[in-house]
């Protein structure tokens, strides 16, 4: 199963805890853009690799983080 996954990047403190519960290595700073309060956002890196297993989500102190499961076409 594939998942993705999308950010509220102006709340997102860049407190890399979503990067360190990631088994697929998914997940990593922006470090090319910087939110209104100056912080380095979490972006994906290798969105292919997402597996939807949601630890990135639950363990996000702020709730910026969203994962959708993609659904296979019949």
């Amino acid at each position: 199963m594939k998942g993705i996954v999308s950010f509220h990047e102006a709340r997102c403190k860049g407190c890399g805890l979503c990067i360190s519960v990631c088994p697929r290595d998914v997940l990593a700073l922006n470090q090319d853009k910087t939110n209104a309060a100056g912080y380095h956002p979490s972006s994906t890196r290798a969105p292919e690799r997402c597996i939807a297993c949601g630890n990135c989500a639950r363990i996000c102190p702020d709730g910026v983080i969203t994962v959708e499961k993609e659904v296979d076409a019949p």
